[in-house]
């Protein structure tokens, strides 16, 4: 017999997500009734987050002047909350718990490019986990590195851990580069816009079918 959804580790979790979603709207929404424009940066950067865009997100806050505090907390904050929904969100759906399809075929993408790198991880464990979280490299990052070390059958406070500090780590990294970049060679522009097109290169196929979908629902 299945324990309630509510008490699982994986249900506390996603409940996580939905508290610190909601903070995070109250946070944008103080923001767009009194600065419309700083509104508008952190909207944005939640979006690169949520498309994989770790380095792009840092990038926006740079170049629109928050300091390294606002910078790396917020960045930070928004990693947290986008993993509490998708770890939570995979092992649901391996264990059954929840049965979406469209979360089902997104959590088996994922699980497709995690089981690609669990057993070069499985014999480093905590430390390998931290490393490849922390990693700026195609298909590395907190959502990945968290189901690796679940598969890997790392406790969740060791799983945890090491995404969230590998995390921590690499946001204060680009940080720094970024920071490097601008303060001394004003690059940081063609940088920032490097990333950007990395980040939508996989999608390029969907947003030129997406494109091509209105243009034909357009009336002659």
């Amino acid at each position: 017999m299945k324990r309630n959804l509510w008490t699982t580790a994986e249900g506390k979790i996603f409940l996580l997500g939905l508290l610190l979603s909601l903070a995070l709207l109250a946070y944008i929404g103080f923001y767009a009734t009194t600065d419309l424009e700083i509104a508008k940066i952190l909207a944005l950067a939640l979006l690169a987050h949520t498309f994989g865009g770790r380095a792009a997100g840092i990038g926006l806050c740079i170049l629109n002047g928050f300091g390294p505090v606002l910078t790396i907390a917020y960045n930070f904050y928004l990693e947290v909350l986008i993993v509490c929904f998708t770890y939570s969100g995979f092992v649901l759906t391996t264990t059954n718990y929840l049965r979406i399809e469209w979360i089902t075929r997104f959590m088996d993408r994922l699980a497709e490019k995690a089981w690609e790198k669990k057993e070069k991880m499985k014999s480093y464990g905590w430390i390998g986990i931290f490393l490849f979280v922390m990693a700026p490299l195609p298909v590395t990052g907190p959502v990945v590195g968290s189901i690796i070390g679940y598969m890997i059958r790392l406790s969740l406070v060791r799983n945890f851990s090491a995404t969230f500090l590998g995390t921590l780590t690499a946001i204060i990294i680009w940080f720094f580069c970024f920071d490097f970049l601008e303060q001394r060679f004003h690059m940081i522009q063609y940088v920032f816009a490097g990333i950007v097109i990395i980040v939508l290169i996989p999608y390029l196929k969907k947003i030129k079918d997406f494109i091509k979908g209105l243009s034909k629902s357009k009336p002659e």
